[in-house]
């Protein structure tokens, strides 16, 4: 996307956010007034199309797209759902294109799981990469959650010499169960982010990859760097819908004691959720309540309401 337009974007999320009085109210569509301009729509929420295909984690020329025939008396709850409702059988057997959609789903979502961040866009971010204990291979990582919440010693000595201590706002970016979550929405996101923040005045650490990482691995960094909020962009395990979903997790002051119910968690971003453009605007309009209250995750809702 444009940087020109990925600003635009930002402060018109950033004026919008300002006005609402409480996160429990959802945001509406804010329209750009000019006719001259194209309109565009923040926060709204997409139905699903009988004929929506998700598209592989990396660039494929003349992909196939498996189109299928549904049962008009499913449409309402086809238009609250994304799940495959009504896409018939014949006999006791899925029709064959309702067939091959899944196994193209399925086979984009094993992609995202096993695939690789560009490192061009992390050279591009200017994004220096630390590892997690799961650095082995991918096996490794999937099936010891825990080494991937721990970071290195030579990862712990990179960072406290390339990062800075104590920054009101650290951010951190990994793979975690999604590599095509990151290249499809981070430039975005990011840019969108540091411009929100940069607005808003609030001084931020050195950002960074992380190969491998897990959520619970924020709080080691926490640990390490003290920031005040840690910000950590990653990839969300894939499913049938989407395998490019990207989350952002909060949190407060994270140390080894933080719970899970600590964490704010903002996830759905991607070209189908969240725009993340769009995204990157809403976290720094929610970092800076975090600031306010001191708080995240279950404690500040209820520190709004």
């Amino acid at each position: 996307m444009d940087k020109a337009l990925v600003e635009m974007i930002t402060k018109l999320v950033t004026e919008r956010l300002q006005q609402e009085h409480s996160d429990s109210k959802q945001p509406k569509a804010v329209q750009i007034p000019s006719s001259n301009e194209p309109f565009i729509e923040l926060f709204q929420q997409r139905k699903p199309s009988s004929s929506q295909a998700v598209s592989p984690p990396q660039k494929v020329q003349n992909a196939k797209v498996f189109t299928e025939t549904f049962d008009d008396k499913f449409a309402h709850a086809r238009s609250k759902t994304p799940a495959r409702v009504g896409v018939g059988r014949t006999g006791p057997r899925p029709l064959t294109n309702t067939m091959l959609k899944f196994r193209f789903d399925h086979a984009a979502a094993v992609d995202a799981v096993y695939g690789e961040v560009e490192q061009g866009l992390l050279e591009k971010l200017k994004l220096f990469t630390i590892d997690t204990k799961a650095l082995d291979d991918k096996e490794t990582y999937i099936l010891r959650p825990d080494l991937g919440r721990k970071l290195t010693d030579a990862a712990k000595e990179i960072l406290l010499q390339k990062c800075e201590k104590n920054a009101q706002v650290q951010i951190i970016v990994s793979n975690g169960l999604s590599a095509s979550a990151i290249n499809a929405n981070l430039e975005n996101v990011l840019l969108s982010l540091q411009q929100s923040l940069a607005s808003l005045n609030l001084k931020t650490g050195t950002p960074f990859y992380i190969e491998q990482g897990r959520v619970g691995l924020m709080d080691d960094i926490g640990e390490l760097l003290q920031p005040e909020v840690v910000v950590y962009l990653i990839g969300e395990r894939p499913g049938l819908v989407s395998a490019e979903s990207m989350s952002a997790y909060l949190c407060y002051k994270p140390r080894k004691e933080t719970i899970e119910s600590d964490r704010t968690v903002v996830s759905n971003i991607h070209k189908g959720g969240i725009p993340p453009a769009e995204a990157g605007a809403y976290l720094g309009n929610l970092i800076q309540k975090i600031l306010k209250y001191e708080v995240s995750g279950v404690t500040l809702v209820q520190k709004e309401e």
